[in-house]
């Protein structure tokens, strides 16, 4: 017979993160554990409040979900958000015990292995921002949180430290329409990789004919396939991350529809710990982007943790997924 049981975990984080809607000092999370006699399945997610999530509200919605779903019926079950993730990745966990395989081998991919991620510089002033990307000059790929205020002088001061790496810029939903296209021009000169959400996603019908010369990707726009067909007419790019698709199942369908749509991918997470990155790491084997590095900015991580050293993140070679 199996259980389903959840738990709340605080994380603190080494320094404060910091994007235009507000600071966190800590990662918040929920684990889901999944048992079957001596097998046990995890799965972490991040309730988020621009989401309408709260700690509490996703334990109540993992504690109403019956252990003996099915993944199919779990995807009926519960809404797509952070408590059908864990709920979805412990389901996996618990199958590759159960078959004594890895969930790449069930899946026919291979294991992940070392592959380059986003750093993060947070919003600081511009002076402090260039001071932290200095120390992650040679990452290949460095995003950018920015705000409204001034945006392409923080931009640019990370350009200058790191003049080799790519450049994520994101603005979470913090700048107007007329701000981003007043800001584009500049930014372009800045030669950046692409522009994540810049605008609230219940404006961003103003996106459709732009042709920005810079690729922009959605990430508070889009959660699951469902409306797929809207971001491709908006944006070149989706973010894809499992506490918003409710899970690796989704998010699997989710890649292979953007594909189909003409979409660049981007893999993201939520600031967490390595339980939570190592299902989405299937996924950032084959994405345009890979944003996945939540637990660099913990102060303690778990046993089986990946490791992120000059922007490359090597998986841990035990913990989710492996028998």
């Amino acid at each position: 017979m199996r259980t389903l049981a959840a738990r709340s975990e605080h994380w603190p984080l080494t320094r404060p993160f910091r994007i235009s809607r507000g600071e966190k000092t800590a990662a918040d999370v929920v684990v889901a554990e999944l048992r079957d006699g001596d097998l046990v399945g995890q799965g972490e997610c991040v309730p988020y409040a621009r989401y309408g999530e709260t700690i509490e509200s996703v334990l109540a919605q993992i504690a109403s979900a019956d252990p003996a779903l099915s993944r199919e019926g779990l995807q009926a079950a519960l809404p797509d958000g952070a408590a059908r993730n864990a709920v979805d990745c412990a389901m996996w966990d618990l199958e590759a015990k159960r078959q004594g395989r890895s969930i790449a081998t069930m899946l026919g991919r291979d294991e992940p292995g070392a592959m380059a991620t986003a750093v993060t510089v947070v919003i600081d002033t511009p002076e402090r921002m260039a001071a932290e990307a200095a120390l992650v000059a040679q990452a290949p790929l460095i995003k950018v949180k920015v705000n409204a205020s001034d945006p392409v002088t923080m931009v640019r001061a990370v350009r200058e430290a790191a003049p080799s790496a790519r450049l994520i810029v994101d603005p979470n939903e913090g700048w107007t329409p007329a701000l981003l296209l007043h800001v584009l021009p500049e930014l372009a000169k800045l030669d950046i990789a692409l522009i994540e959400q810049p605008i609230p996603a219940a404006e961003d019908a103003a996106l459709e004919g732009l042709s920005p010369p810079i690729p922009i990707c959605a990430d508070e726009s889009a959660h699951t396939r469902a409306n797929l067909a809207e971001i491709a007419r908006r944006y070149q790019a989706v973010n894809i991350k499992l506490d918003k698709t409710g899970g690796l199942t989704e998010a699997l369908a989710m890649e292979a529809a953007a594909r189909t749509a003409g979409l660049k991918i981007m893999i993201g997470c939520m600031v967490c710990t390595s339980l939570a990155i190592l299902p989405a790491l299937l996924l950032a084997q084959n994405a345009d982007f890979v944003d996945l590095d939540g637990p660099w900015w913990l102060k303690q991580d778990r046993a089986d943790a990946i490791h992120i050293e000059n922007g490359v993140l090597t998986p841990p070679l035990t913990g989710w997924g492996k028998p």
